[in-house]
C-alpha cells in the first residue's frame, strides 16, 4: 500500500512547489484512503495544479488603428501620450485590436486605456477598459416648439448635480422589475439603497443638462449627459477586485488596470449581467429627469433616444470596450435607434449622427471633443484672467448655469479640443454621417461644488500651523 502523499512525493512526481500543494496533497490522500491507486492519486493531485500563466503579447502584435489628426503643439503632445499608453495597453493578453478616436486623450498611468480608446478582446471583459463611470451616456428628448428658457428653468428645479444623492427625498425611482434584477445579481444585491438614493441625479465633472433647438425643424430638445453614479462606481470596484484575483493567478505580468474576467466563467457571466442592469438603470435615470422636466414645464414630447459611450459591447465573439467612444453601428443594442449623439462643449451644437460602422475605427465614433491637457493645466494657462471673465467671454449669448452657483472653468469650451476640428475629423475619417444638430440655448452643470469644502479644509490646516 502506498504511504501517505507529502510535498516530497509531489516533487518526486515532477510537480513544482506552490500554494496549491496543500490542496493537491489532500486530494491525493483522499483517493488513497478510498482505496485508489497511486496513479489515481497522482491524477487527483495534477487536477489541483493551477493553469499556466498567460504571458503578455509581444510588442507590436496587437494592431492599433488611428482615426485622428494633429494640427499644433498641443495636439502633437497629446497624440504622442495617447500612443505611448496604447502601446503598453496593446500587450494585454486577449486583445485583438485597438482603435483611437479624434477626441482621444490620456486618462491615467501608462497602459490605461485613454478617453477615445476602443479595445476589442476575445472572450474577456476588462472592467478598467470601461472605467468607473459605467455607461456614461447621452440622452435626448425632442419636445416640439417650446420656449427653451421654460425648459431650462424646469430642469433647474428638478435635476440634481454634485456629490451624493437626494437623501430620502427622491421624487422618482427605478422600476420594480429592474430592482428585482439588482436583487438577483451577486455584484448588485446590496447596491439597491444607492440605486434608489442616487436615481434622477447627474453628478459632476463634464455631465450636463442642455437645452437647444434642432437645426432642421426649430423644435426644442433636452439633452442630458451622465453615467451610473455611485451604483456604477460600486460595481466597477467589485469588478476590478474580481478581475485582480484572476490576474494574479493567471497573468501577473498584466497591468492591474487591464485585469479581466473570462466571460464564460460564472463570475464573468454575473458581471456581464450586472453591466446590463447598470445600463438599464442609467437609461431610466436619464429619462426620469427628462420626464420630471416635462411635467414641471407642462409640455409633452415627440421623440427620444439615447446612446452610451463608456461600456462593453458584444459583437460576435468579440467584446468591444469603449472608453469615451460611441458605438456607431445600427444594431449595437436592442434599443438602438440608429442615431448617435455627440456633444462637443456648452457653446457648440450637439451632433445627431448616423454611424458608419467604419472597420478602421472598430465601428465606433467620438463621444465628444476630448482634451489636449488636464483641467489643472487649463487653469494654469488662464491665471491672467478671472473665471467670471472667462465665462462671460466663452458663453456670450447663452444661458449657462452652474448648479452650485460657482462656475467651473475647467468645463468651459476653451478646456476642450476644437469642436470644428472634431467635426472635420468625423467627416474626414468617415466615422459617422451628421444628419442634424441641436444648437445651444443654455445648459446646467454641477459647477465647482467642492471649492467651499476645500477652502474650509485649507483654512483649518492654516489655523493649526499658526
Amino acid at each position: 500500500m502506498t504511504e501517505s502523499i507529502t510535498g516530497k512525493t509531489l516533487i518526486g512526481w515532477g510537480f513544482a512547489p506552490g500554494k496549491w500543494f496543500a490542496e493537491a496533497i489532500a486530494a491525493a490522500n483522499e483517493v488513497l484512503a478510498a482505496g485508489g491507486s497511486e496513479e489515481a492519486a497522482r491524477h487527483a493531485a495534477d487536477n489541483c495544479r493551477p493553469a499556466p500563466t498567460i504571458p503578455l503579447q509581444a510588442i507590436g502584435e496587437t494592431p492599433i488603428l488611428e482615426s485622428i489628426e494633429v494640427s499644433g503643439p498641443d495636439d502633437i503632445a497629446n497624440l504622442e501620450a495617447v500612443r505611448e499608453t496604447m502601446r503598453a495597453l496593446a500587450r494585454t493578453p486577449n486583445l485583438a485590436k485597438l482603435a483611437v478616436m479624434p477626441d482621444a486623450c490620456p486618462a491615467g498611468s501608462i497602459g490605461t486605456i485613454p478617453v477615445g480608446g476602443v479595445a476589442a478582446t476575445r472572450g474577456t471583459i476588462h472592467p478598467g477598459m470601461h472605467s468607473a463611470d459605467i455607461c456614461c451616456s447621452v440622452a435626448i428628448t425632442i419636445v416640439g416648439r417650446t420656449d427653451p428658457r421654460a425648459l431650462l428653468d424646469a430642469g433647474a428645479k428638478v435635476t440634481h448635480f454634485g456629490g451624493g444623492g437626494r437623501n430620502g427625498g427622491n421624487p422618482s425611482a427605478p422600476s420594480d422589475p429592474l430592482l428585482a434584477r439588482f436583487e438577483r445579481n451577486p455584484f448588485l444585491s446590496d447596491v439597491i439603497p444607492e440605486a434608489m438614493n442616487q436615481f434622477a441625479t447627474q453628478g459632476d465633472g463634464n455631465h450636463f443638462f442642455y437645452v437647444g433647438t434642432l437645426r432642421s425643424t426649430g423644435e426644442t430638445a433636452i439633452v442630458t449627459h451622465h453615467g451610473s453614479r455611485k451604483p456604477g462606481e460600486m460595481l466597477y470596484k467589485r469588478g476590478m477586485a474580481a478581475a485582480e484575483r484572476h490576474r494574479i493567478e493567471r497573468s501577473p505580468e498584466t497591468l492591474k488596470q487591464n485585469a479581466w474576467l473570462d466571460f464564460d466563467s460564472a463570475e464573468g457571466g454575473d458581471y456581464w449581467e450586472a453591466l446590463q442592469i447598470m445600463r438599464e438603470w442609467t437609461k431610466q435615470n436619464h429619462f426620469a429627469i427628462h420626464d420630471m422636466t416635462l411635467e414641471a414645464a407642462g409640455v409633452g414630447s415627440r421623440d427620444r433616444f439615447w446612446n452610451e459611450h463608456n461600456f462593453v459591447f458584444r459583437r460576435g465573439d468579440m467584446f468591444l470596450h469603449g472608453k469615451g467612444a460611441t458605438p456607431a453601428w445600427r444594431d449595437y443594442a436592442e434599443d438602438s435607434s440608429g442615431a448617435v449623439l455627440i456633444p462637443l462643449n456648452m457653446a457648440a451644437p450637439v451632433l445627431i449622427a448616423e454611424g458608419s460602422d467604419n472597420p478602421n475605427a472598430l465601428g465606433f465614433c467620438p463621444h465628444g471633443a476630448g482634451r489636449n491637457y488636464s483641467r489643472r493645466e487649463h487653469m494654469r494657462r488662464n491665471t491672467e484672467t478671472t473665471i467670471e471673465a472667462m465665462v462671460e467671454a466663452e458663453t456670450a449669448g447663452l444661458d449657462v448655469r452652474f448648479h452650485c452657483g460657482i462656475p467651473d472653468a475647467s468645463e468651459l469650451p476653451s478646456a476642450y479640443k476644437s469642436a470644428d476640428a472634431i467635426i472635420r475629423q468625423i467627416e474626414q475619417f468617415e466615422l459617422a454621417r451628421i444628419v442634424d444638430q441641436v444648437d445651444p440655448y443654455g445648459s446646467i452643470m454641477a459647477g465647482d461644488w467642492q471649492r467651499p469644502f476645500i477652502e474650509r479644509r485649507n483654512q483649518r490646516l492654516a489655523e493649526k500651523t499658526q
